[in-house]
């Protein structure tokens, strides 16, 4: 299967997060945010069809934001990306509310940027789509730093790009945007959604952010001076900003979780132990071991713990697995069924390791019952 065209920037262990682009746009819009998301993010920026390295034949007339929707699940599936946070620009921010509507267990947060839950009806779309089938690019692209950007700020190669662009695939893309609107299904949305506006954007002006806003529950809008319909590329420090708060939130998430599993105590200490040196490690266990693994929904609490048990024993961490007993009795384990585990672990793991899993987790479930 042809893919659309992308590129990967962060350590591949790290949480992943796609970026959409905007209409005759490529990844090349993302260029002074990217490398910054990827020091915390494995962050995969891609082309729309026809559009910088992505093939024509990906869309084809008569196309809908969904078809486009499913062009970035195969490219996340082809990468092994279960589940992603998202942000997107325009047409690429239509494609994430798709998503967070129709595939809300793929996402795990939404940022919606200077885009709109309906593109202002069918009819300029559709002579919008006529005219480059009929004509090309070359006009449009000679206006795109009015309908893109405030002032005198440019980006060649975005304009570039604009007038390489496929006419047929961008004519799809208009079709797409004709026929989008989900006004009605945004109160469905789940995920965490951030919209930013430009205050200086023509195309979808700050209403069109604060109608999503308004639908979507627990939503957040930012809206940005001076920045119009590229925003990332006119005020990136300030994109950054709001992007960093918002994917942020999986370290505040998964600190909550990690305090519900391991104990305020042992957390508060952990805290307290922390230096400059070790900030890092703290915030990539709080982020990603809590925030993204033991908040995803498809395994339960108690099933997290048995595995982890497991894992501890086999590889000898036994002080870790003192801590993590003590955590599995808040998850609902009962003595026996830790013994079971590490019954089980003795198959498998070995008779030695099992029995000093069973010497350390006996000393642990003693102080717990308070028994000598």
């Amino acid at each position: 299967m042809t893919l659309l065209n992308h590129r990967a920037e962060g350590p591949s262990s790290a949480p992943p997060l796609l970026l959409g682009p905007s209409l005759g746009t490529s990844y090349a819009l993302w260029d002074a945010v990217a490398p910054e998301l990827s020091i915390s993010h494995r962050v995969v920026r891609w082309d729309l069809p026809g559009h910088g390295g992505s093939a024509a034949g990906l869309i084809t007339a008569g196309a809908t934001v969904g078809d486009l929707a499913g062009l970035v699940l195969a490219l996340a599936d082809s990468l092994g990306i279960e589940r992603f946070a998202y942000a997107g620009v325009s047409l690429g921010g239509a494609v994430g509310l798709h998503l967070a509507v129709h595939h809300p267990q793929r996402l795990s947060s939404l940022a919606v940027i200077c885009s709109s839950a309906h593109f202002n009806g069918t009819g300029p779309w559709e002579e919008r789509a006529a005219l480059v089938r009929r004509e090309g690019l070359a006009g449009l692209a000679e206006n795109a730093d009015a309908r893109w950007f405030a002032g005198d700020f440019t980006v060649p190669r975005l304009v570039r790009d604009h007038r390489d662009a496929d006419p047929e695939a961008y004519a799809a893309c208009c079709d797409a945007l004709a026929a989008f609107d989900l006004r009605d299904r945004l109160p469905e949305i789940a995920v965490p959604a951030l919209l930013i506006a430009g205050r200086e954007d023509p195309a979808t002006p700050p209403a069109h952010l604060r109608e999503i806003a308004d639908a979507v529950p627990g939503a957040t809008l930012v809206e940005l001076p001076g920045a119009s319909h590229l925003a990332p590329s006119q005020c990136p420090e300030a994109v950054l900003t709001a992007l960093r708060a918002h994917f942020g939130q999986g370290a505040s998430r998964g600190m909550a979780v990690r305090r519900e599993v391991l104990g305020d105590a042992h957390v508060d200490r952990a805290q307290d132990r922390q230096t400059p040196f070790t900030a890092r490690f703290q915030d990539f266990i709080s982020r990603y071991a809590w925030g993204e693994i033991w908040t995803d929904p498809t395994l339960s609490r108690r099933e997290r713990s048995m595995i982890t048990l497991t894992a501890l024993v086999a590889h000898g961490h036994y002080d870790e697995l003192a801590l993590h007993v003590r955590a599995a009795r808040r998850n609902g384990l009962t003595p026996e069924e830790i013994g079971a585990v590490l019954l089980q672990t003795a198959v498998y793991c070995g008779v030695p390791a099992a029995n000093s899993a069973f010497a350390t987790a006996q000393r642990v479930l003693a102080e717990e019952d308070g028994t000598p």
